[in-house]
């Protein structure tokens, strides 16, 4: 018998590590090129709000196949090639299977954890990271609290000292020490992190299952299918200022990815295409921007030295 947040950490390392989870979801790099540009650009406008530091650590948490750093370095190469010169690159990837494809695209230092990343002013990214680390759930039950637990492939709710609550409590221990290590960090070197993921200002019950795409049992078969749950904002910014950082948003994505310039560049790219191509980066825009698509559900916060000014995409 493993608490859940023990078997969500077994279950997805094995997943990761024996899959290619990109098979069961798309992340938004995988839609557009231009997701990983404007998170790129992004990066460089915030470099030059601290200073512009040389060196100055770039690091992406859980990369994928490397495309989001891909299209995000080709981008500040061509607009900002000082900060490209200045990038000293960190990967921080657990999956040797994930670790290889990334190799193909990028040359950069792998870790796996922040805190072998070396010291000094750091940038982060983290897409849909956070949603994938392990989560606890408790809820009343009969005879008092419970925690979860799993147990042959079917979920136990144990009598627990938890205090008491009107319906299911989920949190996060992972989500919390990570963004903790990454608000101390920038807090201490300088700098900025930019988190981009799937969830709200709290959330309940929200772990999830997908294999071959589709929805799935989350206890059963462990490794085989991906196990998520959506992150909560509200949490981890108190964690983040609690560690001296300073927090701005969470937005929703589509109107972070509006301010960037979403749709300007998408355009620009149009331009080049023909028919079905223009379309279909036009759809990839929608898709990632409209609100009954990935636009409200995915949140966007940055973690920022508190001497740094308001980064950019988070005010009008």
């Amino acid at each position: 018998m493993e608490r859940l947040d023990a078997f969500m950490a077994r279950a997805n390392a094995l997943y990761y590590a024996t899959h290619d989870p990109f098979a069961d979801f798309t992340t938004a790099p995988e839609i557009s090129q231009v997701f990983g540009e404007l998170l790129g650009v992004w990066a460089a406008e915030t470099w030059r709000a601290m200073g512009s530091p040389a060196p100055v650590r770039l690091v992406e948490a859980g990369p994928g196949r490397g495309t989001l750093m891909a299209d995000a370095l080709r981008a500040v190469g061509a607009v900002a090639p000082a900060f490209r010169a200045a990038v000293d690159l960190h990967l921080i990837e657990t999956s040797p299977r994930l670790r290889a494809k990334q190799a193909e695209r990028l040359t950069a230092t792998w870790h796996d954890a922040l805190d072998t990343v070396p010291a000094g002013p750091m940038l982060l990214l983290a897409n849909e990271f956070l949603d994938a680390l392990p989560i606890r759930q408790a809820r009343p039950g009969p005879d008092g609290f419970t925690e979860r637990f799993v147990a042959d492939g079917k979920a136990v709710d144990l009598p627990s000292d938890l205090p008491p609550t009107d319906g299911v409590v989920e949190w996060s221990d992972a989500s919390a020490a990570f963004t903790r290590a990454v608000a101390m960090r920038v807090a201490a070197d300088g700098g900025a992190a930019l988190i981009v993921d799937y969830g709200d200002e709290g959330v309940n019950d929200s772990l999830q299952a997908l294999r071959g795409g589709k929805p799935a049992d989350p206890y059963a078969d462990a490794g085989s299918p991906d196990l998520t749950a959506h992150v909560d904002f509200a949490a981890l910014a108190l964690v983040a200022r609690d560690a001296g950082a300073a927090v701005a948003g969470p937005l929703p994505q589509g109107l972070f990815l509006t301010r960037l310039g979403l749709h300007h560049r998408t355009a620009q790219l149009a331009r080049g295409q023909d028919v079905r191509g223009a379309a279909a980066l036009l759809d990839a825009a929608a898709r990632l921007a409209e609100p009954d698509r990935m636009g409200r559900l995915f949140k966007v916060m940055a973690v920022t030295h508190p001497d740094l000014p308001e980064p950019a995409g988070f005010s009008a």
